[in-house]
């Protein structure tokens, strides 16, 4: 399936080379009638974001890749090529902290709780994306998310409070409590996937653990080992992005919280909660439903279940003569299969 892939899609699946480009063709038997329009699709692969952006202000592209292009790039890409289209848009991608809970001293809550408290979200979205990001709990919030937290809500978890030295303060009383403090350091390694959206984040995490007494080496994972490495559990703490195909409760407490699920890197389990989950998904009046989803929300961080940094805020670019696509603010995934595109 990695290298001939299966489906019904509009477009069939032509060729693929590694580290180099997949290609699609015209699927003539696609079931919805007269699409797609395009006779092909071919996805080059850049692994380096500076050279990404250079290609397509040279006009070598007809589009950029989904959510890649940074506020950064894009400031490039507006200079340099100023009739590309492009739109900056909250998107359901989260960097988070892992924090493998069953492995010493990691199984303490207190030392948990102490890594909640330290993170300065808003540094993390001035530095990483020149202000454009938002702070919020496991869900995405608002305008884009419609279960977020609402901000007053957030300004009482742990670590979400505008003091950020008051925060540490606490942080440090958990650390020195369990026997750490200024001459007895905690050395951890900072687990990164090797790309940039993963690796700066985990640069300004390890500097802010410093704070409490912890001390950080950042150990760069390669794309294809990073995803079985977290799966197994095979990491001390992580830097990660979680994603959902769509801005819905169902997805993201399932999947990344629920006890024994495949993406659930902490192995965090809470049967209590749980049964929450269950609740949330069969309640049909969407007004409860959405003060069930924000108790739950508001348990996870207060639980460190996996510590939410922020939500991205990303771009996609395009020149005028694309047309058919749409880019949408509360699902990374859906849309993408080009049936609707054209060239002019």
């Amino acid at each position: 399936m990695r290298s001939h892939p299966i489906g019904t899609g509009p477009f069939k699946f032509v060729e693929f080379k590694p580290n180099d480009y997949i290609r699609f063709a015209k699927n003539p038997n696609y079931w919805k009638l007269g699409r797609p329009y395009l006779d092909g699709i071919e996805w080059t692969i850049i692994p380096n974001r500076s050279t990404q952006t250079l290609a397509f202000i040279a006009g070598k592209f007809d589009m950029t890749f989904p959510y890649e292009v940074t506020v950064q790039s894009m400031r490039d890409i507006k200079s340099q090529a100023p009739d590309a289209v492009c739109e900056l848009t909250q998107t359901p991608v989260a960097i988070n902290l892992l924090i493998n809970r069953e492995a010493p001293p990691f199984n303490n809550a207190d030392i948990r709780r102490a890594m909640q408290l330290t993170i300065d979200r808003k540094s993390f979205i001035e530095i990483i994306a020149e202000g454009q990001g938002d702070v919020s709990g496991a869900m995405l919030p608002p305008p884009g998310g419609l279960s977020g937290l609402p901000a007053e809500t957030l300004q009482t978890l742990p670590g979400y409070g505008a003091d950020v030295q008051a925060n540490r303060v606490e942080a440090r009383k958990l650390m020195e409590k369990r026997g750490y403090g200024p001459d007895k350091r905690l050395s951890v390694k900072v687990a990164p996937r090797n790309i940039a959206q993963y690796r700066d984040p985990a640069v300004i995490l390890i500097d802010q653990m410093k704070e409490i007494y912890i001390d950080g080496e950042l150990d760069t994972v390669e794309t294809a080992n990073w995803f079985p490495k977290i799966a197994r559990k095979d990491f001390m703490v992580g830097a990660n992005l979680s994603g959902s195909g769509v801005d819905d409760p169902d997805a993201y407490f399932f999947e990344h919280y629920a006890c024994g699920s495949e993406r659930n890197y902490t192995n965090y389990c809470n049967p209590d909660l749980e049964k929450m989950y269950e609740q949330q998904s069969m309640e049909p009046n969407q007004e409860k439903r959405k003060k069930l989803v924000w108790e739950i929300d508001r348990l996870l961080q207060e639980d460190a279940a996996r510590p939410i940094i922020y939500q991205y805020r990303l771009g996609s670019c395009h020149y005028p003569r694309v047309h058919g696509i749409t880019v949408m603010v509360n699902s990374i995934f859906n849309g993408w299969r080009f049936e609707d595109a054209w060239l002019e």
